[in-house]
């Protein structure tokens, strides 16, 4: 059973509403990688892990929707034999959300993402991400039971 916040941000995907989507059209204007302050849906990072003490960031990323392309082959064939267009990913445009703020905070460890909102071009997760080496995060026991193997 949903909470009552998860309930809400769920109406507010079904209806667009026009708060959802004048975050939107702020969050275009940034950085596909943006560090924010706090969680949009601050149960669900709960959830996840999130805590608010030093040592966890919460990172929200944009990624870019559409298939894959490949390279047009040069000999003849039928155009629908090509095989240049509907290419599909294997991976979710979750997993590589998760895959690029990785790389650009190659420190921190991933304790989960979630969701926000898709448009015709884009789909945004916030991502929360802690750093193990931090004495806040490792002195946690449940954190240091999700981040450093034992």
């Amino acid at each position: 059973m949903p909470s009552k916040q998860d309930q809400i941000w769920l109406n507010l995907w079904r209806e667009n509403a026009p708060a959802l989507r004048e975050h939107a059209i702020k969050w275009r204007k940034e950085n596909a990688v943006t560090r924010i302050e706090k969680p949009s849906r601050i149960q669900r990072a709960r959830r996840l892990g999130y805590k608010a003490k030093q040592g966890i960031i919460v990172v929200r990323m944009r990624v870019g929707t559409g298939g894959m392309r490949r390279k047009r082959p040069r000999s003849g064939r039928r155009p629908k034999h090509l095989g240049v267009t509907r290419i599909k990913a294997d991976v979710s445009m979750k997993a590589v959300a998760d895959r690029r703020v990785l790389e650009r905070y190659p420190n921190m460890k991933l304790l989960g993402s979630y969701y926000l909102y898709k448009d015709g071009m884009h789909y945004w997760f916030e991502v929360i991400l802690a750093d193990p080496s931090h004495p806040r995060v490792s002195k946690d026991k449940e954190l240091r039971k999700r981040l450093i193997p034992a």
